[in-house]
């Protein structure tokens, strides 16, 4: 027998002069292993053929004993390599290289002299030590194993669905799809814009409005996000709104959250039957509803709701679209929904398409990002993002909704597998479900089981006594069948396009019936009236691609179009585009997290529970803050769900006047959007010369406004990307004020390890993990933005959208969000261990010192902190270049595409600068190329200056150069074709070519085009 000797406490054998236990099982590693002989550990052999004799002197049943030699003499060096040393970008000499560039011995000593020593963290994080790629897989592995993947046919807005191969692999499993990051450079984003521009035109369809976005982020939150919409359109005087008892609940309790925090009366009932009131702003209604039904009488719910001044909001199902007449043919001003149905798994409830279409009135309302179709310089169509849709950053406080981000990568794959699908095949797959439906529906009524009277597309609900839903639970459970119970004496059941026949036979087994019985009706006859008559989806980009050698073409088309990490960095500032690796992404597409409904029991779900209560503990640890909350879904709900905590921990307190939040001028433009969302009045605070927050306007504002200091909104390190010394005086004024401290986690991958928001007086953040945590972009989503707090709070964190709390305080559909993808920030976190972490946040900061250091001798640096340093990011001020060259951020920007890089952070937080953020994943080889680049535009700025070049005429000006511009005929400029294309020599060997010439934005906005109907004259 043969058993496997470890160390106490490690995960495999390192040194073993020590103590050690004797566990029994396979040999795991066969280079050591222990031989038991009658009972007695005689001896442990190495592969090599040495043997290592054991003390005797312990008893024979003894479990720990001393070997005599030490194998680490042996096997000193050979460790097998970290996934810290593949995360991090610069080997061990090469961090001491640039170390002593910066005039340091050591990472520590670094830091040390850059973070200020009454919030530094001596103590290293509890954090389970690291794993390697396999270890953490395997431990992964054994999570995903707690979670039960049944039959499911629950329904409430969630259904089993199945992404098409070609579209998993080419896309999901994409690094080229999944690190691009969001598109604001539009020229070397132009496959991923036509992508969304169909999104928006698939939505349109479905729902016959003529304006969409680029998608929300749930369901849910876009049921809300209606809301505001709807409010705004009435000037926010009319203060009632609407919502049909029958909307799923998750949707009723985002609603409730939403209403409270704009101060809206949202009453709840059954809108078809009761009257309306007085002073309505709008009525939502889900169609099919929650119980699956189809209700007559809509057109005439329109004519009431508009009579009323109000609007009338559909929230709907794009499969059901796909076989009924659309929303707008019964009037409705607003359509909501999720395409989760359209090939994105359940994922335990995200991550998944959100989306919002609105009539011709509305479209300047419009929440989040619109693709528009517009022209470039040389007159040619190009996509771009219409109508400033960042504009809660540029409104601020005025601002109607604190949503700057989209589900990109989500709502492309909804689109890919609508055009794979085509018209005619997104209409069989609901004419399936119907037809699956009234073959399941005659069978329970033949055999005696009593059905709801009531037209439904995809659900049947199934009358039954207590005791009677109680044994058909029983039984789904024996036959791995999920069932939704509905009250105490229905069972409602959903059917999908992915169900199949012999799904069908075991829910017939279920309620005691051997086989179906013949059809006595057309599948499609109960729902008649409700039929889509007009074809829809018949533009190009819905015909097309029906085959998979079309769609893999497509995909790769368009992919080529769009820089993203596979290219070179990217170095937006804030924006922590590092290393999504592929061990971390590798899970996301395991069955046991794809295929789990959020509303799954707690025996289903063991695995993710565990994860995400690790996850919870971690993040605590990490922020020094012992509450945690993962359902936002976004940064920006991040800030939202911080913000209704300290406001409901206020109102518990009996403190209503407490409404004000001070949020600095450097703040980023959602913390104001997010304040006044959360019911709040916000009161800026002035920055001093050095970019800090001016703490003698801060506490003149506090003293002026007692008793109404409900919080202050920070970002930390500061958005200028210093470390402000005097963050702990500021927390404490605020507190002593009766306020509490949010603080903003966008540059949070400057903290990990080394200080904490907790340690400089937070009382809640958020954490982007699709930033620090590694979560990718995904081309603009989808994202995370969890929520730490202090105790106090812990009550006012959001609950569960799918129970039924008294006061609900819910952020997304789904307790836990976009659940599936917080697979990625488990396995960073496993795999880099608690050292990894603090050195990831230690290069960081070097990489971007580095970066400053060599760049300042072409561009002053705007702000530093301690010992001339800045944080994990720096800021290039090109203001007084500006004035003597004529050149603006756009065409440094525009520019940096031709060396085959993403611009920095464009004018943001002071305008006319730059602000870059290196991170620690690049190597020195990378950052070099882009400051080579960044120096070589320095060097043509000069030419400017100089005189030797008109800045009208220069590449500067002229820039991005396409290859169709290099390829021309006719070449006018006067600098080369190779000076355009190839400004250094190493561009040759890594060529990205823009896919269009400069945008004219102007252009779209004036001419608004956001779907496929239009063709441009050019």
């Amino acid at each position: 027998m043969l058993l496997r000797a470890t160390a106490e406490g490690e995960s495999r054998p390192r040194n073993l002069s020590g103590k050690w236990t004797v566990t029994e099982g396979p040999i795991l590693e066969s280079s050591s292993f222990v031989e038991l002989t009658e009972g007695v550990i005689s001896q442990v052999s190495v592969q090599s053929g040495a043997c290592f004799v054991l003390h005797e002197s312990n008893p024979p049943d003894t479990t720990t004993m001393t070997l005599s030699s030490d194998l680490s003499a042996w096997t000193a060096g050979l460790e097998p390599t970290s996934f810290e040393q593949r995360h991090q970008g610069a080997s061990s000499p090469e961090q001491l290289e640039l170390l002593h560039s910066m005039k340091s011995d050591s990472l520590d000593d670094f830091s040390d002299s850059i973070i200020p020593a009454a919030i530094r963290r001596n103590d290293l994080m509890a954090l389970p030590e690291a794993l390697t790629e396999h270890e953490a897989l395997k431990a992964l592995r054994s999570l995903a194993e707690g979670n039960r993947v049944r039959r499911c046919f629950y329904g409430q807005g969630f259904a089993p669905a199945t992404l098409a191969p070609v579209i998993l692999r080419n896309v999901l499993e994409n690094p080229g799809w999944y690190t691009q990051y969001t598109p604001y450079q539009a020229e070397i984003a132009q496959g991923r814009l036509e992508a969304l521009f169909n999104f928006q035109t698939l939505i349109a369809e479905l729902t016959g409005l003529p304006y969409a976005n680029a998608s929300l982020l749930d369901e849910a939150s876009a049921c809300a996000e209606a809301l505001g919409l709807a409010y705004a359109h009435g000037r926010q005087k009319k203060r009632i709104a609407v919502a049909d008892r029958d909307l799923h609940p998750q949707n009723l309790q985002l609603l409730q959250t939403r209403a409270r925090s704009l101060g809206v009366e949202l009453r709840i009932q059954d809108v078809f039957a009761d009257d309306l009131p007085d002073n309505l702003c709008a009525v939502l209604v889900q169609v099919p509803d929650t119980r699956g039904r189809l209700r007559e009488g809509l057109q005439a719910l329109a004519r009431r709701v508009h009579e009323q001044g109000a609007l009338l909001c559909a929230v709907v199902d794009p499969l059901a679209q796909c076989l009924l007449a659309p929303a707008s043919q019964w009037s409705a001003d607003i359509a909501v929904g999720s395409t989760q149905r359209l090939g994105l798994p359940m994922g335990y409830g995200g991550p998944h398409a959100g989306f919002i279409a609105v009539s011709d009135a509305l479209k300047r309302r419009l929440p989040g990002r619109i693709v528009g179709l517009s022209i470039d310089s040389k007159g040619r169509p190009a996509y771009r993002l219409a109508l400033q849709t960042r504009e809660q950053h540029i409104r601020r406080d005025k601002a109607t909704s604190n949503i700057c981000t989209a589900q990109v990568l989500p709502a492309l794959l909804s689109t890919f597998t609508a055009m794979l699908e085509g018209p005619e095949g997104l209409r069989r797959n609901a004419t399936r479900v119907a037809t699956l439906r009234t073959a399941l529906a005659q069978s329970l009524s033949a055999s005696g089981w009593t059905l709801s009277d009531f037209a439904s597309f995809d659900s049947l609900e199934i009358q039954v006594t207590p005791s009677e839903q109680q044994e058909l639970l029983a039984k789904a459970d024996s036959a791995s069948v999920l069932l939704r119970a509905y009250g105490d004496s229905a069972i409602l059941i959903q059917l999908n396009d992915t169900h199949d026949e012999q799904d069908i036979a075991v829910l017939l087994s279920i309620f005691g019936i051997e086989r179906l019985s013949p059809p006595s009706a057309p599948a499609l006859q109960d729902i008649q009236p409700w039929l889509r008559v007009e074809p829809f989806l018949q533009q190009d980009a819905f015909q097309q691609y029906h085959s998979e050698h079309e769609m893999l073409r497509l995909l790769t088309r368009l992919q080529g179009r769009d820089l993203s990490l596979t290219h070179s960095m990217i170095p937006l500032g804030s924006c922590t585009m590092k290393l999504n690796a592929a061990a971390e992404m590798l899970p996301v597409t395991w069955p046991e997290f794809g295929n789990i409904h959020p509303a799954a029991p707690e025996e289903d779900v063991v695995g993710y529970r565990q994860l995400c209560q690790n996850l919870e503990d971690w993040l605590s640890e990490i922020t020094e803050l012992p509450a945690c909350s993962l359902q936002p879904n976004a940064g920006s709900q991040g800030e939202l769900a911080g913000l209704l905590a300290i406001r409901e921990y206020h109102l518990s307190r009996g403190d209503v006047e407490r409404n004000l939040c001070f949020i600095p001028a450097s703040a980023h433009g959602t913390n104001p959007a997010s304040a006044v969302i959360a019911g709040m009045k916000v009161l800026a605070v002035a920055c001093d010369d050095e970019g800090n927050v001016d703490k003698e306007d801060l506490v003149s504002k506090l003293e002026a406004h007692p008793g109404q200091v409900a919080a202050l909104m920070i970002t930390y390190p500061s958005t200028h990307g210093v470390f402000e010394e005097a963050v702990p005086e500021i927390c404490k004024a605020v507190h002593d004020a009766g306020g509490m401290v949010y603080m903003d986690g966008a540059n949070m991958n400057a903290q990990v390890g080394l200080c904490s928001p907790g340690r400089i007086g937070a009382d809640v953040c958020h954490l982007n993990l699709h930033k620090t945590f590694c979560i990718p972009h995904g081309g603009g989503g989808p994202g995370m933005g969890p929520i730490c707090a202090v105790e106090a709070l812990r009550p006012f964190l959001p609950t569960d959208p799918m129970s039924d709390p008294e006061t609900p305080i819910a952020i997304s559909s789904s307790a836990y969000g976009s659940a599936s993808i917080l697979v990625i920030s488990w396995m960073y976190i496993r795999m880099m261990g608690p050292d990894g972490l603090k050195r990831a946040t230690q290069l960081a900061l070097l990489n971007a010192n580095v970066v400053a250091e060599r760049l300042r001798h072409s561009y002053p640096v705007l702000y530093s902190g301690r010992n001339g340093r800045v944080a994990h990011e720096c800021i290039l001020d090109l203001r007084e270049l500006t004035k003597r060259a004529g050149i603006v951020i756009d065409d440094i920007a525009k520019r940096l595409m031709d060396f085959g890089f993403h611009a920095p952070t464009m004018s943001f937080p002071v305008p006319g600068t730059l602000m870059i953020e290196p991170t620690e994943s690049e190597s020195p080889r990378e950052l070099a190329r882009f400051c080579e680049a960044m120096i070589q535009i320095r060097r043509e700025i000069q030419e400017i200056i100089d005189g030797r070049i008109d800045a009208d005429v220069s590449a500067l000006h002229h820039a991005p150069h396409t290859a169709l511009d290099i390829a021309s005929d006719s070449w006018d400029h006067p600098y080369t074709r190779e000076e355009a294309a190839y400004p250094l020599q190493w561009v040759r060997d890594r060529k990205f070519w823009p896919a269009s010439n400069r945008i004219d934005n102007t252009y779209g906005d004036r001419n608004l085009v956001c779907t496929c109907e239009w063709n441009p004259k050019v």
